[in-house]
């Protein structure tokens, strides 16, 4: 504060009428752990303008330092790293969300019919928007780490990656279910997450795959991820995965047997049994960067 300041300036002029004495150790100043100026007594008489202007600079960094913090939006993944190209690196290229019970938090099957009806609501305190839609009386509603997930991506947080789905829901209606949700629900004010998937990611292209009718089925390391892999030309070692497996385990069966040859990698992956949560998709974050540092190192 101004008077702590004024303060440590009055002090810093007192050691000003100190004697000269070369045993002395050289005084120092340090504010919070930096060593920002230092010399041995007598101080030089604009020293106090120096403590000043030291404390200034330090102050403007500090705000620096948080803007550029908040500007990454990847804290799991930029843990330790410097905002910029050295985070990036270490973003999947491709993420892949089951639907059911992982991204929403209905089971497709489980609808009685085409959502016809809207719910407005928060989102995530970025305005007022369609957070939920309606099948009969159930509602379908994004989890809470999915809106946050999208709507970091939409902000272009996550510069060179892109997502798509990957659902083996039942039958042919539970895929008409999920494809019009996605079209209804909001990431934020008037856009879509099939705008944001669709539209921006893949330009208009459908790489998503949804369902279980041939030529998909109910193992997804067998249909819908070498689908995907041609479709989109993205390595399954470079795409992160994120399955409820509360029906069979997904995520184990896709990282065991969708590998690249030359890395023996398959896509990073991580179970949300309770839907995709903020957590969940931070943990997907860390196990991909993890990833990433290994492919780098060639193993």
């Amino acid at each position: 504060t101004p008077l702590v300041l004024f303060d440590a300036l009055q002090n810093a002029r007192d050691l000003d009428r100190l004697p000269v004495d070369p045993s002395r150790p050289a005084v120092r100043l340090v504010v919070r752990g930096r060593s920002l100026l230092h010399h041995k007594s007598p101080p030089h008489p604009l020293w106090p303008r120096f403590v000043w202007l030291a404390i200034w600079c330090l102050q403007g960094n500090s705000q620096a330092d948080g803007r550029e913090a908040e500007d990454v939006g990847v804290t799991a993944a930029a843990k330790g790293e410097q905002a910029g190209t050295a985070v990036q690196s270490r973003l999947p290229e491709l993420v892949v969300f089951d639907l059911d019970a992982c991204f929403w938090d209905q089971e497709m099957f489980e609808m009685p019919a085409l959502p016809d009806k809207s719910v407005t609501g928060d989102l995530n305190g970025r305005g007022e928007g369609v957070s939920g839609v309606m099948s009969g009386g159930h509602k379908i509603s994004l989890h809470k780490g999915s809106l946050k997930a999208m709507q970091d991506h939409a902000d272009g947080k996550f510069k060179g990656m892109r997502v798509c789905f990957a659902s083996s829901a039942d039958t042919p209606f539970a895929e008409k279910v999920g494809r019009a949700s996605l079209k209804m629900l909001e990431v934020l004010p008037g856009k879509t997450v099939w705008d944001v998937v669709a539209g921006r990611d893949w330009g208009g292209k459908d790489v998503n795959q949804i369902g279980r009718q041939p030529p998909l089925s109910s193992n997804k390391a067998k249909s819908h991820f070498p689908r995907i892999r041609e479709l989109t030309g993205v390595r399954y070692d470079r795409m992160l995965f994120f399955d409820d497996c509360n029906w069979g385990d997904h995520c184990g069966n896709v990282a065991q047997n969708c590998k690249e040859a030359d890395t023996g990698m398959g896509p990073a992956t991580v179970r949300t049994p309770v839907g995709l949560g903020v957590k969940e998709w931070e943990e997907g974050l860390r196990a991909y960067a993890k990833q990433a540092e290994a492919l780098a190192k060639g193993k």
